[in-house]
C-alpha cells in the first residue's frame, strides 16, 4: 500500500454528520450547537442534568519527550477506539492545537495515522473559534488597562511593573519585546511591552479550569495585571474588564464535540501550554467526557513529569477529578535516545543503549505508581525496527516494578491496534484500586511544594532559589497565595532544568529564577531556566508546504 500522510488518511475516511456522533455521546439535542456538519459545542448546562454515575478517568502521559516521538495523543485516540471496539461506552478529551506549532515545526495535534479526531484541517486550524475568543479577551484586558493609564490612572498603576501582555496565536519572535504608545501624546503612553502566544496567555489557563460562566467571570476579575507605585497588585476586576471578557469568552467555554477515525465521539477543547501552564484540556470538556460515558480517555501535555503532575496537582485538585487508570506511552526509539544513541542510530538493535535509557521510562512509573498511588500500564508504540529482544528487555524492566507493558499498533491499525491496551485498562480499572495521593498539600509552604515536586517527582536533589525568586515568594505568602498549588515552568526535555540531561539524571539541583502568580488560574508560576512564551519559526516553517486547491480541499498540514 502507497504512503499516506496524515492529512491524506483524514481525507479518505468519510465522517458521519455530528448529530450522529451526538446520538452515540447521548448528546440530547437540544444541549447540542452545531458549527457546520462536523463540529458542535455542547451547552454546558447538560453537566447539571441528572443522569447516570460518572464513568472512570484514564489519564495518558508518557515518558519525556525526544525527536523520536512518542506517539501519546495518536495512543490516546487509538484507546479510545479501542475501548469502543471491545464493546465499551467511551469518549475522549482532548487539547485544541495552536496555530504556532501548526505553521512551525511541531505540527498538529490531532492524532496521527489511523489513530486521529477528525475534521482534522479544522481542528488544527481555527476550529471554532475558540482561540480566537480567548486571545480578544486577553487584549481586550490589554487595551483598557493602557487606557486607564493614558485616561489619568486614578489606579495609580506603574507603567514599569505590568505583569499583563498582549498576545497572537502565532509563533512570532519579533513580538516578543516591543515599545508601544509611541507617536506623540494621543497615541498612548509609551511603555516597553511584549506579546505571548494565545496559548501561554492566562486566560487560556482560566477557561481551561473554569466550571461555569460564574466561575470564568470570577477568575478572571481575580487575574492580577500589574503593580501600583506602592506596589500593591492591580486586578482586572479593579478595571471592570471581566464581565466584558466572559461575555467575548461564553461560548468558548462549552467544549467542542468531534469524532475519530472510527465515529468515537470525541471533545477537543483548550490548550495550555505544558512547560508553561497546565498542559491539559478544559475541565468542562473533561467532566462531559465522564458524564457522557463509562471510561473517558484524555491526556496531558509533554512527559508525565510535567503533564501528569500538572493534571495531577492542579487539574484534579480544583475539579475534584480521580483518574482510575494512567497509560504511560514509550517508543524503544526513544528510550535508546535517552541512552545516547544519534536519531540516525535508531534503526539498529541495540540493548545497551536501550537499557541506559530505560531509567527514564521507569522513573515515570515509579512516580505514578509511587508517589501518586495510581494503578497503571505502559504502552509500547511498536515500530517495524524494534526487535523482539528490544520489546523482551522493556516488558522485563517494567515488569520489576509491577505494571504491565502492552504493545500498541495504532497508528498502523487504528482501534483494532489498542485492543489489547484497552482490555489491560479496563482490568486495572476493575481490578486494581488507586488510592490517589497528591505530590504536596495546599497547607505546604510553596517553598516545600517547589521542593517536593523537585525531590519526588524528577529525582532531584533539591532547589536553589535566585534572590529575585526569594523576593517574590514573600511578596506573595504576603499576598495570601501561599495555600495556591505551583506550576512549574521548565524544560520539556529533561527530568531537571538542563535540557541536554536526558535518561533519569541525578544528583541535581533545579534553580528558581522567577516566581510569578496566575491569580484567575489559581496557582503560582514556578520558573526554572528560559521558557519561552512566545516561540519563532524555524529556518523552513511548515507553513511553507501547506496549500489550498481550487476546490478548497487542503494539504500539507502533516
Amino acid at each position: 500500500m502507497a504512503y499516506m500522510s496524515d492529512i491524506e488518511i483524514a481525507q479518505s475516511v468519510e465522517m458521519k454528520p455530528i448529530t450522529e456522533i451526538a446520538k452515540v455521546a447521548n448528546v440530547p439535542d437540544e444541549y447540542l450547537e452545531q458549527y457546520g456538519k462536523y463540529k458542535a459545542k455542547v451547552d454546558l448546562s447538560l453537566l447539571n442534568k441528572e443522569g447516570k454515575q460518572d464513568g472512570k478517568l484514564i489519564l495518558v502521559t508518557a515518558i519525556t519527550p525526544t525527536p523520536a516521538g512518542e506517539g501519546k495523543t495518536t495512543t490516546t485516540i487509538g484507546l479510545a477506539d479501542g475501548l469502543k471496539r471491545i464493546g465499551k461506552n467511551v469518549c475522549v478529551a482532548l487539547r485544541e492545537p495552536s496555530l504556532g506549532p501548526v505553521f512551525g515545526v511541531k505540527g498538529g495535534a490531532a492524532g496521527g495515522g489511523w489513530a486521529q479526531v477528525v475534521p482534522m484541517e479544522d481542528i488544527n486550524l481555527h476550529f471554532t473559534g475558540d482561540f480566537h475568543a480567548i486571545g480578544a479577551a486577553n487584549n481586550l484586558l490589554a487595551a483598557m488597562l493602557d487606557n486607564h493609564i493614558y485616561q489619568g490612572n486614578s489606579l495609580n498603576i506603574d507603567p514599569r511593573r505590568i505583569t499583563w501582555k498582549r498576545c497572537v496565536d502565532m509563533n512570532d519572535r519579533q513580538l516578543r519585546f516591543v515599545t508601544d504608545g509611541l507617536g506623540g501624546r494621543v497615541n498612548g503612553v509609551p511603555r516597553e511591552d511584549g506579546y505571548d502566544i494565545t496559548v501561554a496567555s492566562e486566560i487560556m489557563a482560566v477557561l481551561c479550569l473554569s466550571k461555569s460562566i460564574t466561575d470564568l467571570k470570577q477568575r478572571l476579575a481575580n487575574i492580577i495585571v500589574g503593580y501600583t507605585y506602592d506596589e500593591q497588585p492591580v486586578t482586572c476586576g479593579q478595571l471592570k474588564a471581566e464581565g466584558a471578557m466572559t461575555a467575548l469568552l461564553k461560548d468558548a467555554l462549552k467544549p467542542n464535540l468531534v469524532q475519530t477515525l472510527e465515529g468515537t465521539p470525541a471533545f477537543v477543547h483548550g490548550g495550555p501550554f505544558a512547560n508553561i501552564a497546565h498542559g491539559c484540556n478544559s475541565v468542562t470538556a473533561t467532566r462531559m467526557a465522564m458524564k457522557l460515558s463509562d471510561y473517558a480517555v484524555t491526556e496531558a501535555g509533554f512527559g508525565a513529569d510535567l503533564g501528569a503532575e500538572k493534571f495531577l496537582d492542579i487539574k484534579c485538585r480544583f475539579a475534584g477529578l480521580t483518574p482510575s487508570a494512567v497509560v504511560i506511552v514509550a517508543t524503544v526509539r526513544a528510550l535508546k535516545m535517552h541512552g545516547g544513541l544519534a536519531k540516525t542510530e535508531l534503526n539498529n538493535e541495540n540493548l545497551e543503549a536501550l537499557e541506559k535509557g530505560l531509567p527514564n521510562l521507569l522513573r515515570h512509573v515509579s512516580n505514578i505508581k509511587n508517589v501518586y498511588k495510581l494503578p497503571s500500564v505502559v504502552a509500547v508504540n511498536r515500530f517495524p525496527t524494534d526487535t523482539d529482544a528490544e520489546i523482551e528487555l522493556v516488558i522485563e524492566k517494567c515488569k520489576e516494578l509491577g505494571v504491565n507493558v502492552v504493545l500498541s499498533t495504532v497508528w498502523a491499525e487504528g482501534g483494532r491496534g489498542g485492543e489489547a491496551l484497552a482490555r489491560e485498562v479496563v482490568r486495572l480499572c476493575e481490578e486494581e484500586k488507586g488510592d490517589f495521593t497528591f505530590c504536596y498539600e495546599d497547607e505546604d509552604p510553596l517553598e516545600e511544594k517547589i521542593e517536593k515536586v523537585v525531590t519526588k517527582v524528577y529525582g532531584g536533589d533539591g532547589v536553589t532559589f535566585l534572590p529575585a525568586a526569594k523576593k517574590q515568594l514573600d511578596t506573595l505568602k504576603k499576598l495570601g497565595f501561599d495555600s495556591c498549588p505551583v506550576c512549574m515552568a521548565k524544560t520539556q526535555y529533561s527530568f531537571s532544568d538542563d535540557m541536554t540531561k536526558l535518561g533519569a539524571p541525578t544528583g541535581f539541583t533545579v534553580t528558581i529564577k522567577n516566581v510569578k502568580v496566575s491569580a484567575g488560574a489559581g496557582f503560582v508560576v514556578v520558573l526554572t531556566g528560559d521558557i519561552m512564551t512566545m516561540p519563532g519559526l524555524p529556518k523552513v516553517p511548515a507553513a511553507e508546504k501547506i496549500d489550498v486547491d481550487e476546490n478548497g480541499k487542503i494539504s500539507g498540514l502533516f
